[in-house]
């Protein structure tokens, strides 16, 4: 991969033009409760903006006070074009947005890639919107951070729970962890679907997250295992879809967000 990791998805899952993108962003913003304590981890939908955004604010308006704090993020979401086993980093030097460059934190980056189960892959990066969707949401709320960017493959909830316990704490650590949750059934299927995966969540049951529960269940099942064992609660903020804010019935895919602390 080139130093620079380029965006793949702007001008198609939101705005390229970063004026319209800053307007576009905090206007999901304005609409939802702001501050409280700030969460260790969030967990966020990544669909295109019209469809996802106005869930995803929900938890990033509580990070408000959490901007010159944080100092790092650790990114994780599914991979939707290239399969493998693990999580992967990139070799590039920066992530790229409208908004401009996020520099990665390449210390935690070589930390991790001791384990066995993280890879270089960047392939899984160079097309991977499951990431890239929630950079200028971080950028817009926290201002300036350092990136670690994982997407991840196939692994168990321990392998990605021991990735996070090394990277868990440091300056101003914030985890996010993105996925949608059932995918394309009627409204009425997709609710209580997403019910069910709703309260797994909130009791920190990775093992009762199937295949169909949510695109990101591999690092979203890491992230509960650690919770867990760490003794964390999970708070839900949000839980509709797309039938909820730009898209027909017929056909949804559920979005929540969550609050981890």
């Amino acid at each position: 991969m080139r130093a620079v990791r380029k965006p793949a998805v702007a001008g198609v899952f939101y705005p390229a033009d970063p004026e319209s993108l800053h307007e576009e962003v905090r206007a999901f913003l304005s609409v939802v409760p702001q501050g409280g304590e700030i969460p260790k981890a969030i967990i966020v939908p990544h669909a295109g903006y019209v469809y996802s955004a106005p869930v995803a604010a929900a938890a990033y308006a509580r990070l408000a006070p959490a901007r010159g704090r944080v100092k790092r993020v650790v990114l994780l979401g599914p991979s939707h074009r290239v399969a493998f086993h693990g999580l992967s980093v990139p070799s590039c030097e920066s992530y790229e947005t409208p908004f401009g460059r996020i520099e990665l934190d390449h210390a935690a980056i070589a930390a991790l890639s001791a384990l066995a189960q993280v890879v270089c892959l960047d392939a899984a990066h160079a097309h991977e919107h499951s990431l890239e969707v929630h950079l200028p949401f971080l950028q817009e709320v926290l201002g300036d951070f350092s990136l670690v960017p994982l997407v991840v493959g196939e692994a168990s909830a321990e392998e990605v729970a021991e990735v996070l316990e090394r990277v868990w704490d440091g300056p101003g650590t914030l985890v996010v962890v993105s996925t949608d949750l059932s995918h394309y059934y009627d409204y009425e299927t997709a609710q209580r679907l997403d019910r069910t995966t709703c309260a797994a969540i909130e009791a920190l049951r990775f093992e009762d997250l199937g295949r169909d529960s949510a695109c990101g269940r591999v690092p979203l099942g890491g992230l509960l295992c650690l919770a867990r064992r760490r003794g964390l609660r999970v708070t839900t903020v949000d839980l509709r879809n797309s039938g909820d804010t730009a898209g027909d019935r017929e056909r949804v895919v559920g979005y929540g967000a969550w609050l981890v602390g």
